[in-house]
């Protein structure tokens, strides 16, 4: 098995060779270089928080005008009295060179999987004309595209930096005839924006967002190009550095960094044994992703959860579980030599600006999907985050999460590869936009500790070893042992639990003698549908994956991941067969248990949402027949006047 970060198995690896053939171009480049466009209107100024510029009554349309682009000028511009220049500085030169070098290897990629290189070659005996001159046109075009694209995409990944420009940037310049015209507008752009930055910081926070702004208005033209297929199925690589490219899907901004954050060890947890038993098995889940293949075992043999959603009152140990399993993988991935990325999005994302927010959720998911990593994604207080679409007192920024976590999670575009996973948490599930939690596959309750055994096991935990009282009759952490917690939480739904689903299932058991069949188990899945509105299609294939997943819910032996060699480093195809030969069968006792932990699941959220309407609905009444009381009172002293 390669590991990404050592070998490059299932990749197409752009050798260094191939960008210093590029080198003197891309210098040429940076340095200085001419470029004709339209003129710009006299007086022509810019509208503020627009981006956009005051265009007067006169034309002047058909003018240009030629244009001495100097970006290493400019750069060095920051600090006239100094001849060197400053880290940042360098670093914003030394990638747009290298975007140059790269972006032009990438073109000549693209040229040779397409025809391109051959009607270039025939261009230069004889110029083309008809189709071919037309076909020859377009992919010439696509070419400028790609590299227009990479360069973008290189600059956004590579620069290193934190901090976002502030105010408005000019807007990027696109030229689509060849790949060094296209590089040229690339190159003048970037020129423009960090031209007005009153320091090194700035010029680097602007020429980041300049190639952010750049990369989402190619994408958006990227229909007005043939030809562009054979590149969008392409997976290539530089050889001396972290830079990947798969098609047309953006990087990630940013580099992984080493994570740091509290981290917890399942013994530290008390109560909560399903959803502590459940996030350890998804932590081995994880990491069995195959970086070759670009697949998990898990999403092949079913499973695999990509999405949860964990629920409970204030204090019941939601955080911790999110400890406890970013520490699990993080230590499996530092075992391995995996790269891990951990991301939470919250409160503090969303923008008072109008798209902000959901640029924001996207960049969070794209860097939690990255195939070259294995990804954690949690979004906290999820019902703050991300509002109902019917709630009109929700700020824009939080419908537009609501609408990117939708398109996301479970989308048409949605791409399960196994290397990642979303969890959702919240308070208050039943404040939750009924289709974005239904997108959670698996519903974890987290109640907290439970039993008597659970509350002295956690004082015991959490009061230290600094003092000399006995602990009675009991043997610590005994019970939280997690197989026999774990059965008894499962046995639990063998029969529902929620009043409502009781009454469906005793309904159904006295009219039909039992559930033994698909078909009775499809007719009670009927009448809970009946009972409940929102348990709808999606719901059937979540319990189906639960039921999968329980099949699945098998332990891998820890010896497995004691070293790289017993499992994480093995073929892919050696992987499936380890794991296919401890699967077990689907039982009925284990369907009807997945069914009625899901409907008692969303059973509880409507029962939720009702009381809350319900308080809310006395509340105003109260409300109102005390306002009635003062307003007869103010009559009678003749102090009311209507």
């Amino acid at each position: 098995m390669a590991a990404p970060t050592g070998q490059d198995a299932g990749l197409t690896l752009i050798p260094e060779a191939d960008l210093q053939r590029h080198r003197q171009t891309a210098q040429a480049l940076i340095t200085r270089f001419s470029l004709v466009g339209p003129a710009d209107a006299p007086g022509a100024t810019s509208i503020a928080g627009t981006g956009r510029r005051f265009v007067p009554t006169v034309s002047t349309a058909g003018l240009s005008r030629t244009r001495e682009i100097e970006l290493a000028k400019t750069v060095a511009s920051r600090r006239p009295d100094d001849p060197l220049l400053s880290p940042e500085a360098h670093a914003l030169l030394y990638r747009a060179r290298r975007g140059v070098e790269v972006a032009l290897a990438v073109s000549g990629i693209f040229a040779r999987q397409t025809d391109l290189e051959i009607l270039q070659s025939r261009n230069a005996q004889a110029p083309l004309a008809g189709e071919e001159a037309e076909r020859f046109r377009s992919l010439l075009s696509a070419s400028a595209y790609v590299a227009a694209f990479v360069f973008s995409a290189y600059v956004r990944r590579m620069l290193p930096g934190d901090g976002e420009a502030a105010g408005d940037l000019p807007a990027p310049d696109y030229l689509f005839e060849t790949p060094q015209d296209a590089l040229k507008a690339m190159i003048a752009g970037l020129d423009r924006a960090i031209a007005t930055a009153p320091d090194d910081a700035a010029m680097g926070a602007a020429a980041r967002r300049y190639a952010a702004e750049a990369l989402e208005g190619l994408i958006e033209r990227k229909s007005r190009f043939t030809g562009l297929a054979a590149f969008m199925s392409s997976h290539l690589k530089l050889e001396t550095e972290d830079f990947v490219l798969d098609g047309f899907d953006r990087p990630p901004a940013e580099r992984t960094r080493p994570l740091t954050m509290t981290f917890r060890k399942p013994e530290e947890i008390v109560g909560n044994h399903v959803a502590k038993h459940q996030a350890m098995r998804l932590a081995r889940m994880l990491v069995a992703y195959d970086f070759e293949r670009r697949m998990n075992p898990f999403v092949e043999l079913g499973g695999f959860l990509f999405t949860f959603i964990g629920d409970g009152m204030p204090g019941t140990g939601k955080t911790m579980l999110i400890q406890m399993m970013a520490g699990m993988i993080n230590d499996y991935c530092q075992m391995a030599g995996y790269p891990f990325h951990y991301e939470n999005f919250g409160v503090d994302q969303i923008s008072s600006y109008q798209g902000k927010s959901g640029q924001n959720c996207k960049e969070f998911v794209r860097a939690v999907l990255n195939p070259d990593v294995i990804g954690f994604g949690t979004i906290d207080d999820v019902d703050q985050v991300a509002a109902r679409r019917s709630d009109d007192r929700a700020s824009a920024g939080q419908q537009e999460v609501t609408a990117v976590l939708m398109e996301s999670l479970a989308g048409a575009s949605t791409v399960v590869r196994g290397n990642a996973s979303f969890g959702m948490f919240s308070n208050y599930p039943e404040n939750v936009d009924d289709a974005l939690r239904q997108r959670a596959g698996a519903r974890w309750l987290v109640d907290g500790p439970q039993t008597r055994e659970d509350y002295i096991d956690i004082f015991s935990m959490l009061v230290g070893k600094n003092h000399s009282i006995p602990p009675g009759e009991h043997q610590p952490l005994a019970g939280q042992a997690i197989r026999k917690p774990v059965a008894e939480a499962y046995e639990r739904f063998s029969v529902p639990q929620e009043e409502a689903l009781l009454a469906v299932w005793d309904r159904f058991q006295k009219e039909t003698g039992g559930i033994r069949t698909l078909a009775d188990i499809g007719t009670y899945l009927y009448r809970i549908r009946q009972a409940e509105p929102r348990f709808t299609g999606r719901a059937i294939k979540n319990i189906a994956d639960a039921v999968k997943m329980r099949a699945m819910d098998v332990e891998l032996p820890d010896d497995w991941f004691a070293t790289p060699e017993a499992f994480l480093h093995k073929p892919y195809d050696e992987k499936v067969a380890m794991i296919s030969a401890l699967r077990g069968p689907v039982t009925i006792e284990m369907v009807l248990q997945e069914i009625n932990r899901y409907a008692e699941s969303e059973l509880r959220y409507s029962d939720k949402a009702d009381a809350a309407a319900v308080a809310e609905i006395v509340r105003r009444e109260r409300q109102r027949e005390r306002a009635v009381r003062e307003i007869e009172t103010l009559k009678q002293d003749g102090r009311w006047e209507p």
